[in-house]
């Protein structure tokens, strides 16, 4: 390359931000060790020259210290008891001082898209989760991730790799991303997972709730109450629960003769371009609009897609439950207020906690267990949506 190689030029080489090159050549952290080499390799072979620090081990002398030139503004640390004071979950966790947890044995860190508190199951989920830390010696921190982050491959600006002793992952779907922190070198976690084959899932233990016999459970009754003709909604590649709750239908199917039709099962979406929750809704309108006969009962991967369901059956006409039955998988705190209730399955947070808790200590305990994938209990709840009361 003619003339001066800049920290610009090897961003453009390999499509990264400036701010990461930055991180990389000056060696101010944040980034994973497989990032960090990439960029060093790109700028030795573009002839960059202006690398602003010498490492012990080539030379012999002390790292120099430099300040990160930029820090991304949409990443944020919080403590998961200062998060729960102010929305009011869990009474031992108000009376906690958690500003300094006690982490004798280091912190855990939390990467999530999306706070606790969001879904039923995960403000209990945590408080059991971040209490079995407590007990353990263990401190612990939130770090929200967001979407520049994820695409770039951040590691949040705050983060201390040297200060972790495991990571926990919640709501983490991109794969690149998911794979970039299983190269940490550090103990990982997921609740949930990006979408997978059993040969390719991440090189990390993984907790899930059971979505097989939640969805089963929900077939079987319907059958039993007369409705055989079962549809499915939900993007089947947005995570690992998704995919597994389609196929479980696709097994009841199977198991209980029943008739597949391809336009019942609604599971595409996100293809293309990144696409916003009113994107699928109108998604969704096309779909179900252009159905020239409806199922008796669509099972949706969660909630929130049967709610946005619901509004959309209602704005075509079509009443739920005299007309179709609905049914969500989660019994998100909506699911009780709406009108008709929701049917669903009922996920328990206060066994994920423990379980999460278990598996991420015994695993930071002993690093070379293979890798495990736990399911806990769910269970069908009955409401308005399905004609019960």
């Amino acid at each position: 390359m003619a003339g001066k190689v800049t920290m610009q030029d090897i961003a453009d080489a390999l499509k990264l931000s400036r701010n990461t090159v930055s991180k990389a050549v000056n060696d101010t952290g944040g980034l994973s060790d497989a990032t960090r080499e990439k960029v060093l390799k790109k700028a030795i072979e573009l002839g960059y020259k202006q690398f602003s620090y010498v490492k012990k081990e080539d030379s012999g002398e002390e790292e120099k210290s430099l300040p990160e030139e930029m820090i991304s503004a949409k990443t944020g640390t919080a403590r998961l008891g200062e998060y729960f004071t102010e929305n009011g979950f869990a009474e031992d966790i108000r009376k906690s001082d958690l500003s300094c947890p006690p982490a004798s044995r280091g912190m855990i860190a939390m990467f999530t898209t999306t706070m606790p508190g969001s879904k039923r199951f995960s403000s209990a989920m945590f408080d059991k989760f971040q209490n079995e830390l407590l007990r353990n010696g263990y401190g612990f921190a939130i770090y929200m991730v967001g979407e520049d982050e994820v695409k770039r491959l951040y590691l949040p600006h705050s983060f201390s790799r040297k200060d972790t002793a495991g990571i926990i992952c919640f709501e983490m779907f991109d794969r690149s991303y998911c794979d970039m922190l299983c190269e940490l070198g550090l103990p990982v976690l997921f609740v949930d997972a990006p979408a997978s084959c059993c040969h390719d899932a991440p090189k990390a233990d993984r907790l899930l709730m059971d979505n097989r016999l939640g969805i089963q459970a929900l077939v079987e009754e319907m059958v039993r109450r007369g409705k055989r003709k079962i549809g499915f909604i939900g993007e089947t590649n947005y995570s690992q629960s998704f995919r597994e709750r389609y196929l479980a239908c696709l097994d009841a199917f199977i198991l209980l003769d029943l008739p597949y039709k391809k336009e019942w099962c609604i599971t595409g979406y996100r293809d293309a371009e990144e696409k916003t929750s009113q994107d699928y809704q109108s998604y969704l309108t096309g779909k179900l609009g252009n159905l020239k006969k409806l199922p008796d009962v669509f099972l949706c991967a969660n909630d929130q897609v049967a709610f946005c369901v619901l509004r959309i059956l209602r704005k075509l006409g079509i009443s739920v439950p005299d007309d179709i039955y609905l049914c969500g998988f989660e019994d998100s705190p909506e699911s009780t207020i709406i009108s008709p209730s929701l049917t669903t399955v009922r996920i328990h947070g206060e066994i994920m906690g423990k379980s999460a808790a278990g598996l991420l200590l015994s695993r930071i305990q002993n690093p070379d267990l293979d890798y495990r994938t736990v399911y806990t209990e769910t269970t069908p709840v009955y409401r308005g949506s399905t004609g019960d009361r």
